[in-house]
Order: C-alpha cells, then structure tokens, then sequence
C-alpha cells in the first residue's frame, strides 16, 4: 500500500465497521513505505534494581526516550537470552520474565505488558540469509530488555521482541549477523543491544555497589573500548579475547559484551554516535552506553 492509499483508508476509517480490529489497522500501517533512518542504542543495562530505583542512569534513558522518534517496534539483544542457534520472539504478547533472584519483592511485582509482532519476528526471520533464524514462542521480556526499555517507554504501547544470543558462535558471526538487519532501521524499528561493556561479577566490590569506583584494569578496558568505537575501530573491538589482561578481565564472559558488536555493526561510517551514563560502579562494571543516529 502506498503512502496516497493509506491516507484515503484512514479518511474512510469513521464508516468503516466499527467491529475493524485494532489488529488489522496495526498490519495497514505495516505496509507503509520506508521510514527515516532509526538509531541504534546500546544500553548498559547495571543491575536489575535498575528498573525501580531512581538514579542519573535511568533519568538519562527516560530522557532518551523522550528524545528519540518514537519507533514502530523495538528489537533487543539482551545479555541475558543466550541460546544454541539463533531465535527471536514471535508471541502477541510476551511475558515478563524475572530471571533473578535474591532481590525486593518490588521487583518481582514489575510487569512490562509491551505487545510482541510476530510480523516482525517474521521479517526479522526473513532477511537473515546468512542463519537460520528460529521463531521462538516461549521466552518472552527478559530483564535486560524490560529493566531498560520501561524507562525509556513506561506506557509500554510499543512493540517489543527479542534476539538471543548464540553463545556457539565467535564474535565476527554476532557483527555479521547484526549487519543484515540494517534495513530494519528504515522501517521503523528501534535495535537496542543491552548488557555492560565492563561486567564482572566475581570482582563486584560489594561494599562500593552504589559507588563510582572502577578498578585499574576496568578503567583501561572501557576507555580503550570507548577509543576504538569512536574511532570506528571495531575489529579490534571483535577481536576483544586477542587484548590483554584488562579485557580478559572486563569480560570474562562474552554474553554482556556482545549486544555492543550488534549495536555496532548497524552504524553507517560517517554517522554520528555519542557516548553516555560513563560512569563505572562497584569496581568491575560499567554503565557506559552509546547512541548511533
């Protein structure tokens, strides 16, 4: 449908039916022509108390929100949907999971009812060529996804899926695949990676949780990751087991590291790109996020 006959359905909507299911104008405007260029975020996600603490980290993602062009739909690649081969959420309306434990009861009591778009599961499913992606109809919002995206849209009336991480694969194969959803970001789909750039949890200094403390080596780590992605440098970024002991040390597991190399890979060459919530905590993570676009 283009953009003329779309308006003329809208104008004809109040004598239309009014039995026409919010469903069925949802999949008219699927059919819209291309949008704008969306951006690309990649969100460090910190703790899951995160999703009902006030902080500077969770003003700046409702002010994110705020800013941005509202999307049509979200796609996240969260840290914490690890699976063999690569899936994506196809439900109408996917569930809060809270993967966690140990924590408030508040916590558990959050519910983020965003919708889910198994017409974007699809398209997503279908412009991947260089994987099979699956179409996964049992995992739903992990904490990763909901913890951030509830700050950025808290009326949760945006479509919402998910892409897991293959923890079988090497990170050129996470950078690659990213690459083949660029054409997502012209139609109207907000891609989040969400995890922590600096994220070990076996060094945490618990008595410093709350603090702006960052050991020697997670400070090296983040700032030479955040040289390389200004400079556009994101071999050496792929390459993140081949740097030294910072880096063996700031990611001693690839899971939060990854949803960076997807956000990545999405930027055109010359777009511009900042970095934000700099800050580390607790010794060995760090908050560190950056917007594309």
């Amino acid at each position: 449908m283009n953009r003329k006959d779309f308006l003329l359905t809208l104008a004809s909507l109040p004598f239309i039916n009014k039995s026409m299911s919010l469903n069925t104008l949802h999949k008219l405007t699927k059919s819209l022509n291309n949008t704008s260029k969306m951006p690309v975020l990649f969100l460090g996600h910190g703790s899951p108390m995160n999703a009902i603490e006030e902080n500077e980290f969770v003003a700046s993602f409702r002010q994110l929100g705020k800013d941005l062009v509202k999307p049509q739909a979200i796609l996240c690649i969260s840290a914490h949907w690890e699976t063999r081969g690569t899936f994506v959420t196809a439900m109408d309306n996917p569930r809060t999971i809270h993967d966690f434990g140990g924590f408030p009861q508040a916590l558990f009591d959050v519910e983020y009812p965003a919708p889910g778009s198994p017409e974007l599961a699809n398209e997503t499913k279908n412009m991947v060529k260089s994987t099979t992606v699956h179409l996964d109809d049992k995992w739903g919002l992990d904490h990763g996804a909901w913890s951030v995206i509830k700050h950025l849209y808290p009326n949760a009336d945006i479509p919402v899926i998910q892409m897991s991480i293959d923890y079988t694969k090497p990170p050129q194969y996470h950078y690659d695949l990213a690459k083949e959803l660029y054409n997502l970001r012209h139609k109207g789909v907000l891609i989040i990676g969400s995890g922590n750039m600096v994220h070990n949890l076996r060094m945490v200094a618990w008595n410093k949780l709350n603090s702006e403390y960052a050991y020697d080596w997670a400070i090296e780590a983040n700032d030479k990751m955040k040289h390389w992605i200004l400079d556009g440098n994101h071999q050496n970024l792929i390459n993140f087991k081949s740097q030294g002991t910072a880096f063996d040390l700031a990611i001693p597991t690839p899971e939060h590291y990854l949803p960076l190399i997807y956000t990545l890979a999405l930027k055109d060459k010359n777009e511009d790109l900042s970095i934000f919530n700099d800050k580390p905590l607790a010794g060995s993570l760090t908050m560190t996020s950056v917007k594309i676009g």
